[in-house]
């Protein structure tokens, strides 16, 4: 049969991405224990298309993300996935992005009970032929802040919301922070942790812990970007924090984008 997409173009366009996106496979990812988790990923993965080419073989790509979704996966196999990409597309570049739900278990701070709770999770990788992957992490973390204007000027109480915090990191070649470490590193940022299941002597200990540890939106990002400066190997890094604020109709935000020299 006629390959229509082998046939030569003449308007002389080389485009950046192409390839799909929205597919939804379930994918492995590699755990801190050394096990993996299955997962439902949303993915995009795409080639450079030269000039020359009219189009892509798009079936090629599910062959692809089919393999590897039945490997465990973490950023240095994510190298392999994208060189294979490159080989099978006969392209100089590829990137992928896959987004998925993580769920790490938390215990209850009073009652000790366990519950998991869910992360929203991207990586995200470039490969150029012949060059070494450009691996991006992202995770959004839930928390609890407690304004400290509120706690100062009330004479009961004060009001809480619940927020999220947003990193995108990159590394330097070689190093990794687990997710679950990440995790937990930008949980001690909130004025409290958020729980899946709490008893009653758990909502008694998080509504305190909140009140005792009062911060802005601004507060969180400031001290999540310091804890972020001193995590091994970070080159890069971009933070967002925004608060579901409980007195308004809007949302409390802020952001910060940074290069770590070290």
């Amino acid at each position: 049969m006629k390959d229509v997409q082998n046939s030569c173009d003449e308007r002389g366009i080389a485009i950046q991405k192409v390839g799909v996106s929205d597919v939804h496979l379930p994918f492995l990812i590699k755990t801190k224990s050394g096990s993996f988790q299955t997962v439902l990923a949303k993915i995009k993965l795409t080639v450079d298309l030269p000039e020359e080419f009219k189009g892509t073989h798009m079936s090629r790509f599910i062959e692809i993300l089919s393999d590897w979704s039945q490997k465990p996966v973490l950023y240095r196999d994510m190298e392999y996935m994208l060189t294979d990409t490159i080989d099978r597309l006969q392209a100089k570049r590829a990137h992928i992005d896959i987004n998925f739900k993580y769920f790490i278990e938390k215990t209850a701070p009073v009652s000790g009970l366990k519950s998991m709770l869910d992360y929203d999770c991207v990586f995200s990788g470039e490969l150029a032929r012949g060059e070494h992957l450009d691996f991006t992490f992202g995770i959004t973390v839930p928390f609890t802040s407690l304004c400290p204007c509120s706690k100062e000027i009330s004479q009961y109480g004060a009001h809480n919301q619940r927020g999220i915090m947003r990193a995108k990191i990159k590394q330097q070649l070689g190093k990794f922070v687990w997710i679950e470490d990440l995790a937990e590193m930008m949980e001690q940022q909130g004025s409290c942790q958020v729980y899946p299941l709490l008893k009653r002597e758990d909502e008694k200990y998080v509504t305190e812990k909140a009140y005792e540890n009062p911060k802005f939106v601004e507060d969180v990002l400031r001290d999540l970007v310091l804890m972020l400066r001193k995590v091994d190997g970070i080159q890069w890094f971009e933070v967002e924090c925004e608060n579901y604020e409980s007195i308004h109709n809007h949302s409390a935000y802020a952001a910060h984008v940074e290069s770590v020299d070290k």
